[in-house]
């Protein structure tokens, strides 16, 4: 009798609605559907893209919502979001960072050219996350962690947002993917024992273990080192095991001695403006460059 009551309700909850109400209504979820599809496909730009389907195919399929009553209004979305998400990655494949596509370049060699074939991971800006889900979802927007789960099989994929992001039961989730609860047991399982393979096996060290303001003033220094072409003091921030990425050229320098002359070889010429912020809530410099003869920054890095 509780069920049908509360999909009786769920029911009169779409009947009749406008587009504005339904969009207010949806409204309320549009942050951890961002974060959702931004975690499944590893691009901020995509991810907007994909809520905005996602509210498309909602309202196109609101009546079915209605004679349903299977889910709540969240999980359905969940579910239109999940699949959206899916297709997309069926269709464009995974995001990846350098090293997923190259092998460690030599610091005297010629630096490769851009590549626009390649899908690249992309950054998440803190903005958009509230402060509120700050806590939870850290260590999961976490650049290694995002970039970590880019190489689990997709469905392997959803099935770990779904239970340990977005905290759905292994019922609810083999509901939104149409599958059975062994099989998303399974799937959550291998998806696990793969990211072992990746990071630490506590989820609390997915996460840098400097404070805020240690990661801060870490930043300051690397703004002030390379404004000042300082590659000895660049390389003081850096741990003698640091991988070092230029996306979006397929290149990347592995250690410090191949990250300290790559840079003072391969710096770009000209003057360099630096702006703090955050991504991934995590701290974030955006580098913008003014070469010889030219009248604006332009975007570097």
């Amino acid at each position: 009798m509780a069920d049908e009551k509360r999909a009786g309700a769920r029911s009169q909850l779409m009947m009749d609605v406008d587009e504005t109400t339904f969009s207010g209504l949806f409204e309320r979820h549009r942050r951890e559907l961002r974060a959702h599809c931004y975690r499944m496909v590893g691009s901020f730009e995509d991810s907007e893209d994909l809520v905005q389907e996602t509210f498309a195919r909602a309202w196109r399929a609101r009546a079915r919502f209605r004679r349903e009553g299977r889910w709540s209004f969240r999980a359905w979305l969940y579910r239109i979001a999940t699949n959206a998400c899916l297709d997309y990655v069926a269709r464009r494949g995974p995001r990846v960072l350098p090293v997923d596509v190259a092998p460690a370049a030599d610091p005297d060699g010629n630096v490769p050219p851009i590549s626009a074939e390649v899908q690249w991971l992309e950054p998440y800006p803190d903005r958009l996350v509230a402060p509120h889900e700050a806590a939870v979802a850290r260590e999961t927007l976490e650049i290694g962690f995002v970039a970590a789960i880019q190489h689990l099989p997709s469905r392997q994929r959803a099935a770990l947002v779904l239970r340990d992001m977005a905290g759905f039961s292994a019922r609810e989730a083999a509901e939104l993917l149409g599958t059975s609860v062994p099989a998303v047991n399974s799937a959550l399982q291998r998806a696990r024992a793969r990211l072992r393979e990746r990071l630490p096996s506590r989820r609390e060290e997915w996460l840098r273990p400097d404070s805020s303001a240690q990661q801060e003033e870490v930043a300051r220094r690397y703004i002030e080192a390379i404004e000042r072409r300082d590659f000895e003091a660049l390389a003081a921030l850096v741990r003698e095991d640091v991988r070092f990425s230029f996306p979006p050229r397929p290149l990347w320098y592995d250690g410090l001695d191949a990250f300290r002359r790559g840079s003072e070889k391969h710096a770009a010429v000209g003057e360099h403006l630096l702006l703090p912020g955050r991504a991934n809530l995590q701290p974030a410099v955006a580098i913008y460059l003014r070469g010889p003869g030219e009248a604006q920054y332009r975007p570097l890095a």
